[in-house]
């Protein structure tokens, strides 16, 4: 897996809010596996979990991978920020 770099990030950010699902999937990728950021499943479910309402597939295999190691408390959490994030960048 490449490295992603803080540069990444922040184009990653960019385009998640003009609605990207790669770029949705790309940070639920950092932040479920720590690059360029702290691991976060929290933050990575978010992440997965918009990336999977624009359809992309894989994100949703890594939303129930990650879900599996996460508290009902936790996803509930993530699911919250995202449709808190929905409701700014929809």
């Amino acid at each position: 897996m490449a490295c992603i770099d803080v540069d990444a990030l922040t184009q990653f950010e960019t385009d998640a809010k003009k609605g990207r699902p790669d770029a949705l999937y790309n940070l639920g990728l950092a932040y479920s596996t720590g690059q360029g950021v702290g691991v976060d499943y929290v933050a990575a479910h978010k992440w997965f979990n918009l990336a999977a309402m624009k359809g992309s597939e894989i994100a949703k295999s890594w939303r129930a991978q990650i879900s599996s190691e996460m508290t009902s408390n936790q996803i509930a959490e993530a699911q919250r920020l995202a449709r808190e994030w929905l409701s700014i960048f929809r």
